[in-house]
């Protein structure tokens, strides 16, 4: 089943499972593959979709190298996304491999992934004193 089958299967066309989400491709500007999604990271603490984790590279799924991908720089595009990067910017992107995940919840790396991607951060300099992290979460605001 599709990802578009599946949303719009469920009456709501922005709601999907996340298994229905990943090998989903992902498209530059130019309707050119970058990748697929993997996995998907979630803020568990602000109740949102943090991050889509692409796959990109290697052969057979061996050598893969993962990116993650600030979820709000995805657009859907028909029924794969839309990824505004070109691909040698994407080459040269932070990323991991399968085996060494970076800490998805360290601030100084999401402020590295957000500049990367040109995307804001998703905390406040007030949460970072506090260690809680997502704006409303940690100041109430």
């Amino acid at each position: 089943m599709s990802v578009e089958q599946t949303m719009s299967g469920q009456g709501r066309a922005n709601v999907a499972r996340c298994s229905t989400l990943s090998g989903t491709l992902v498209l530059d500007a130019h309707g050119q593959e970058l990748g697929k999604i993997e996995d998907i990271a979630l803020d568990l603490l602000a109740g949102r979709v943090a991050y889509a984790v692409l796959s990109f590279g290697g052969i057979l799924g061996i050598g893969d190298k993962l990116f993650a991908v600030p979820w709000k720089k995805l657009k859907r595009h028909r029924q794969e996304w839309q990824l505004n990067v070109e691909r040698h910017r994407l080459e040269q992107a932070p990323g991991f491999n399968k085996e060494n995940w970076p800490d998805l919840a360290d601030p100084s790396w999401e402020m590295q992934i957000s500049g990367y991607y040109g995307s804001d951060v998703n905390w406040s300099q007030d949460d970072a004193a506090t260690g809680v992290y997502g704006g409303a979460r940690g100041t109430g605001s």
